[in-house]
């Protein structure tokens, strides 16, 4: 079997965090590229590899000086201010974090509480009860990064792009990220009422029961065309997040596939988070021969290369990518891989713009510190961050489309690649 290569540190994820603030799961959360060196402390749901996280031991000898002020400041509000009630130590302590981090104009890296860190680390196991919709923080507005086929939110009629105005009647103006999540989340058979204003600005009150919420990584469903026809000449694949089982699940798929005489396949990532890192890299690898998937570039301007061995189960498919804002991460380094190489079309919608490798760094009150560390960088040397992967077909559904429950980037793809095969008959 292949393996990833890379350099000699322990391990490098791709974490359930895109912080526009932070973005989470009500379900799973929106991943980034994530980097660590050292010992574990948390592991997944599912006993699969853990999420790393090192402790932050060096300690400022000056830090007393440094932040002396802070300290003056509470005092003094604490002794004077005109309304006690609201001088919170915790809360002063947030903002005051909060402030140093959003200073730095860095929308990845992130403090995050315990609880929050928490809540994070057990989307990872890919189980948990909510009602399967990604969020993350649009400017102020919370907002609707997609929804997981067959969960509540999307029978429910919600969609990508719905800003949550209010949850079980309470506004949502002045909440967190994390305070949504915590609100939205709940007990497996439990309803809770969330009123969304979609992008047509039309609200529309929801009311959506909490499920346990499983995601594998690969799956495959029954699609039709534009006449609603079975498509069997195409196969088709959604890869919902990288993982330790998501090679082997392709794989079996890739044998049905090969079984089956199809040679051609749809590959799905919308939605796509993204997942660990050396998935990522394997996955990729079935695609495209050996090479470079992407490289790292480092605060001192040093470079780190990853890629997969040669050879690969998909090198002798015709590949289609989908994609749309909520592919992110994982999901942008295979479609700009892909695309870089040759060895897929992209169609769908401008992808998120994940382009930053972070370390988590624990704090001592077990909370913990997202640092942006380092940039990555496509195969052909492009950056992601702030881009994201523009389609080479671009095909945005309109509000119209969802209401109807119209898959047009789907159909799109079906049309290109029997459009590509007509054409190859032709010419043969």
């Amino acid at each position: 079997m292949k393996s990833a290569t890379n350099s000699p540190r322990v391990m490098v994820f791709l974490l359930l965090l895109v912080m526009t603030g932070a973005a989470f799961a009500l379900g799973i959360g929106v991943m980034g590229l994530m980097d660590d060196e050292s010992p574990t402390f948390v592991r997944n749901g599912r006993g699969g590899e853990p999420v790393q996280v090192a402790a932050a031991t060096e300690r400022l000898t000056d830090r007393d000086s440094r932040f002396a002020l802070l300290d003056e400041i509470y005092e003094i509000l604490d002794r004077e201010f005109v309304e006690p009630d609201r001088v919170d130590l915790e809360g002063i302590k947030r903002s005051a974090i909060n402030g140093i981090v959003q200073g730095l104009n860095d929308p990845h890296t992130v403090y995050l509480d315990p609880e929050t860190f928490r809540l994070s680390s057990e989307d990872i196991s890919g189980e948990f009860n909510g009602i399967g919709a990604t969020v993350s923080l649009a400017g102020d507005a919370i907002t609707i990064s997609g929804t997981f086929r067959g969960s509540p939110a999307e029978a429910s009629g919600m969609r990508s792009g719905d800003v949550i105005l209010e949850v079980d009647g309470e506004p949502t103006a002045s909440w967190s990220l994390q305070l949504a999540v915590s609100r939205i989340r709940g007990e497996r058979g439990t309803p809770v009422e969330i009123l969304v204003e979609h992008r047509n600005g039309e609200q529309e009150l929801l009311r959506i029961i909490r499920d346990r919420i499983i995601v594998p990584s690969v799956q495959s469903i029954q699609i039709a065309d534009r006449a609603g026809q079975p498509v069997n000449d195409i196969a088709y694949l959604i890869i919902t997040q990288f993982t330790n089982d998501t090679r082997q699940e392709l794989l079996e798929f890739l044998d049905a596939i090969e079984d089956a005489g199809l040679e051609q396949l749809i590959v799905d990532l919308r939605g796509n988070p993204g997942g660990l890192l050396r998935a990522t890299v394997e996955v990729t690898g079935e695609f495209v021969d050996q090479g470079v998937i992407l490289t790292e570039v480092h605060r001192d301007g040093s470079t780190e290369e990853f890629s997969d061995e040669s050879g690969g189960a998909a090198l002798g498919l015709e590949v289609v990518l989908l994609v749309d804002g909520g592919s992110a991460s994982g999901s942008e380094v295979m479609a700009a891989a892909l695309r870089d190489y040759g060895r897929a079309v992209i169609i769908g919608e401008q992808t998120l713009g994940k382009g930053t490798v972070n370390i988590p760094r624990r704090l001592s009150d077990e909370s913990v510190l997202y640092v942006s560390i380092a940039r990555w960088l496509t195969p052909n040397g492009e950056l992601i961050e702030g881009i994201g992967v523009i389609p080479d077909i671009v095909v945005e559904p309109s509000d119209s489309d969802f209401e109807a429950r119209l898959d047009v980037v789907l159909f799109a793809a079906i049309d290109y690649l029997r459009g590509q095969r007509n054409s190859a008959t032709s010419a043969g």
